[in-house]
């Protein structure tokens, strides 16, 4: 929101001069002299008290119609992982088979506590259930080669074949041997702030900004729809999904090679490959669609599955404009919309 009062905006404006660290991520100031927004440890040179306005979230500042500072990329780095859990996270995808518990976090000159807080806010878990997951992702992958369960489960570190069985079920709802089905969510950031990608081995499921407002139903949907477990993870999927939509933003790509794996039904998936089909950097309206589509379906039925596309940006939704032109205002945001939008025809 939008902050009003006094005292509040005096403190964030001290530590906006002194470059606080703290504050990255708590406060986002606009300059209303130059139309753009930075977080607290921004290096450009410090604009004037009567000059800013401070809000306390990135989508706020975006909707006011600010653009990212292209110094501190306040959308990106507010979001980054502080250089100690970065260095917790880099250790453990190098050594997925072992455990970094809280005595070799602190002998390592890191905070356990610090770590806890950033995975309880970023990921909505602890870090020790983090390592669980991928550890539990690796043994299956292993197991998928041949490998059998015994030895696995003991070359993860694990002192008994009934202890992976459990963990393993817990988490995936099966046990090792089976064929349990699992959906992979990674996080990552962009320009326009961090996103999700959920993918199971056939292809991506999700691709969301963290902010969405349905994404907690769209976790729960795609589970029950895929009889499926969420863990988080890594494959190919989502590793080329990351490695894409970087491109997209930095102007190289202009055409995704991502597999999807998107549920939905006859109507939806045609709406959907008619999405993928409009130009970079053009837009169609749904009434165009509608009749591009050839069926009885009203404009509002082309609207309604253009907004259960789960795959942003890859399925173009911003492409899509609703009646005499406009976005439809739902809750992937306007302002991103726009900002996508504004991207492609700098670059068509």
């Amino acid at each position: 929101m939008l902050v009003t009062d006094v005292r509040q905006i005096d403190s964030y404006y001290r530590a906006l001069i002194g470059r606080a660290a703290d504050d990255v991520g708590i406060f986002y100031v606009a300059v209303k002299t130059t139309g753009v927004f930075c977080i607290a440890t921004c290096r450009a040179r410090k604009p004037k008290r009567e000059n800013v306005v401070f809000y306390t979230s990135f989508k706020e500042a975006l909707d006011a119609g600010y653009r990212p500072c292209k110094v501190c990329k306040p959308t990106e780095n507010a979001y980054t992982a502080p250089p100690e859990v970065a260095e917790a996270i880099a250790w453990v995808r190098q050594h997925p088979k072992e455990r970094l518990s809280d005595s070799h976090l602190r002998q390592r000159g890191l905070s356990p506590e610090r770590i806890r807080r950033w995975f309880q806010q970023h990921h909505g878990m602890s870090f020790q259930a983090f390592q669980r997951s991928l550890r539990i992702n690796t043994a299956l992958e292993e197991l998928k080669t041949g490998r059998r369960a015994t030895s696995v489960a003991f070359d993860h570190g694990y002192e008994s074949l009934s202890g992976f069985g459990y963990t393993c079920k817990k988490l995936t709802g099966a046990a090792p041997t089976a064929a349990a089905h699992v959906i992979l969510i990674h996080r990552f950031t962009t320009p326009l702030g961090p996103m999700f990608v959920c993918a199971s081995e056939r292809g991506v499921c999700l691709l969301a900004f963290v902010d969405h407002r349905m994404l907690e139903t769209e976790f729960r949907n795609i589970q029950k729809e895929q009889q499926a477990r969420m863990l988080p993870g890594e494959n190919r999927h989502t590793r080329q999904a990351e490695r894409e939509v970087g491109e997209y933003f930095a102007g190289t790509r202009q055409c995704f090679g991502l597999i999807l794996d998107t549920p939905g039904n006859a109507f939806q998936q045609t709406v959907w490959q008619a999405l993928q089909a409009i130009s970079y950097g053009h837009t169609v309206s749904h009434a165009a669609l509608a009749e591009q589509l050839g069926q009885p379906r009203t404009v509002q039925a082309v609207a309604v599955a253009n907004d259960a596309n789960r795959v942003a940006i890859v399925v173009p939704c911003h492409r899509a404009l609703g009646e005499h032109g406009r976005l439809n205002s739902d809750d992937s945001g306007l302002a991103r919309k726009q900002w996508l939008r504004d991207h492609e025809r700098r670059l068509a």
